[in-house]
């Protein structure tokens, strides 16, 4: 256990603040460890609002995970996500000294290097450089450049952005809570990272993970990154409405949301109804099932609008033939899943945190709502970028072959001793001759 990684995710979220713990087992698949769990009280759409409330919760939370695992943490992967977010598409070039060498891993890595120092808006740092693809001496449309001859390197690439007080005040919380933060994340790259599959990534696919405060959008096409993007929507504005529409108290709202809300109406049966305990002996209140998925629907059938304005949007509508995954809190939801399609006209499916997952203590990992936190820790032992990966495992090959390179030869050592004595006894004898 002391020679093996250990990595854990937390996950700053709007309604939950949820710590994981795990390790990679001998498939090469997620093993959890420990998690825990506290409500999240200083969180708005993603933002930190109360840093205090945040720290104390961040803190519940890793005690639960560290107690359950019985692991001393002391570092987090961290995930960010709001409003705030922005991405965009840069393209940057590198003009190689020689023709004939080919182009390295180390070429490609300054080009990348490159892209962290592009001019910004005031107030915003670059949490991600995602390379899209690469020209080699104006051959368009490469996937991987290393190993081809040419002189001019160039590759479009996805930057995302986040607002810098956004990213002080999580690390700030992070630091409080006595931790460290290993990497900064966007969450719907963490937990496309924990449902999505190889052969939907190739194939074309977007997910759509539904927080509490907000709703993320991330689109891949060839298996790489090609749009993200944050909707200030989720789970609990569907709580707001049902509380203002059917006039009940904020906790009656989402258990009426959880236990009997449809995402279609017409499913809904007209006949049924809910009675709510009237507040201080007053008479019980009856709710329309109806009534209620009513109100969900036109609320859902916004946000999937807007979702699917951002596939338009992407341009890859029509290249996406993996469909739709939607996951997080919000896809529970029932006939979620027959709306997507039915608005969309594309394929969908509920993502499931189970991909990567191998035998763990708690069932309940397994569930939407902690798919950012699962990828959270899996971004500790998988790249957000296939291609990272292939240039880790060959940079480590290389310093592998440099080592056995330079290891020394015992059975030259000791000859090459020899010949240095002797040559030495050979230089004192000629000398002492001279002296006569």
């Amino acid at each position: 256990m002391e020679h093996e990684k250990i990595v854990v995710g937390l996950d700053i979220g709007t309604t939950k603040i949820c710590a994981i713990v795990g390790r990679q087992n001998e498939f090469g698949k997620l093993e959890v460890l420990g998690m825990g769990k506290a409500e999240s009280e200083g969180v708005i759409k993603g933002i930190v609002t109360n840093i205090d409330k945040t720290v104390f919760a961040i803190e519940k939370a890793v005690k639960e995970a560290s107690d359950m695992s019985g692991i001393d943490i002391g570092v987090v992967n961290v995930g960010i996500a709001g409003q705030h977010i922005r991405s965009s598409i840069h393209h940057g070039s590198i003009t190689r000294i020689s023709k004939e060498d080919e182009v390295s891993i180390e070429d490609v890595n300054r080009l990348t290097e490159d892209m962290y120092r592009i001019v910004i808006p005031p107030g915003s740092e670059i949490i991600h450089v995602m390379p899209q693809d690469y020209t080699v001496d104006y051959e368009e449309g490469i996937k991987d450049p290393v190993g081809m001859s040419g002189v001019k390197l160039e590759a479009d690439f996805h930057i995302i952005t986040a607002q810098t007080s956004a990213i002080n005040n999580i690390n700030k919380c992070v630091r409080r809570a006595g931790l460290e933060i290993q990497d900064l994340i966007l969450e719907p790259l963490a937990s496309s990272i924990a449902v999505l599959s190889e052969e939907e990534k190739e194939a074309g696919v977007c997910l759509i993970d539904i927080g509490g405060g907000t709703t993320d959008i991330a689109i891949f096409h060839d298996s790489i990154i090609r749009h993200t993007a944050v909707i200030p929507f989720g789970g609990n504005i569907l709580t707001t409405d049902i509380q203002h529409g059917l006039m009940v108290m904020a906790k009656q709202a989402e258990q009426l949301k959880t236990r009997f809300g449809k995402a279609i109406a017409e499913e809904a049966s007209p006949n049924e109804i809910v009675s709510i305990p009237g507040i201080r002996n007053r008479t019980a209140k009856e709710i329309s099932v109806k009534n209620l998925s009513n109100i969900i629907q036109a609320r859902m059938e916004e946000v999937i609008e807007m979702a699917h304005a951002e596939i338009i949007s992407s341009g890859y509508e029509n290249r996406l033939a993996g469909g739709i995954v939607i996951t997080g809190g919000g896809s529970q939801l029932n006939s979620l899943k027959q709306l997507v399609e039915y608005m969309t006209g594309m394929d969908a499916r509920i993502g499931y945190p189970n991909e990567h997952l191998g035998k763990s203590k708690l069932e309940v990992v397994k569930s939407p709502m902690y798919a950012t936190a699962v990828g959270l820790v899996l971004s500790g032992f998988r790249s957000l970028d296939e291609r990272e990966e292939r240039y880790k495992e060959a940079k480590e090959n290389q310093k592998v072959v440099k080592v056995k390179k330079e290891k020394p030869n015992p059975a030259s050592d000791f000859f090459s001793n020899i010949l240095n004595k002797t040559k030495g006894l050979l230089i004192d004898d000629l000398s002492d001759k001279n002296e006569y």
